[in-house]
């Protein structure tokens, strides 16, 4: 069996790739939903996952990064496969993503992000960007999951388990709104990207 199909099937066993009428943070909508958390909350299935993402990053990397809330698990997981410290920005007063609870980077240091679904790329740019300014390398870029059209974030390809095809809508032009399908606003950000952690 393919690796990638293998991954697609634990994902819809575990119930964590579900179908119906979804509101994404972005904003857009999407008749399809990724809910790793339903494939992390077993721990041995987690240690797994970290395992095979670990796998595909370069030998030198220094530290793992993950925004919150979904990745936490996927992000430590690969981190302790790789023997490396994990760390988590959160957002400040000003909206944008910090270092707190004593989170330290240093300039140089060669750093990874991990995510459990890339999707619009929002989120992990945002990383990206907070890592470059506090003068780290960022050396890569993982998911457990890569819906996202381009396959890259900030020109950095996304190194993942399992990429998947599903569409999204702007709101005038969704055919799920259409049918009259009830929505569902799964997930732990507000579709507006304010309040949340990250």
């Amino acid at each position: 069996m393919d690796e990638r199909h293998g991954w697609r099937r634990r994902l819809e066993s575990a119930g964590a790739l579900r179908t119906g009428h979804f509101l994404l943070s972005s904003g857009r909508h999407s008749g399809q939903y990724v809910q790793c958390a339903r494939l992390l909350e077993q721990p041995s299935i987690a240690a797994e996952l970290g395992t095979a993402l670990a796998a595909r990053f370069p030998a030198d990397v220094d530290r793992i990064v993950s925004p919150p809330l979904g990745a936490l698990l996927i992000g430590y997981e690969v981190a302790r496969a790789l023997d490396v410290p994990f760390a988590f920005p959160e957002r400040g007063d000003d909206g944008l993503p910090t270092l707190r609870r004593g989170f330290e980077i240093a300039p140089g240091e060669r750093v990874a992000i991990v995510e459990d679904v890339v999707t619009t790329g929002r989120t992990t740019g945002e990383a990206v960007d907070l890592l470059q300014r506090l003068g780290a390398d960022v050396v890569a870029v993982a998911a457990i999951v890569d819906r996202s059209i381009e396959n890259a974030v900030r020109g950095r390809p996304i190194e993942s388990l399992l990429r998947l095809s599903i569409p999204t809508y702007e709101v005038h032009e969704c055919p799920l709104c259409a049918r009259g399908l009830p929505i569902v606003k799964p997930g732990s950000r507000p579709s507006d990207g304010r309040s949340s952690p990250l």
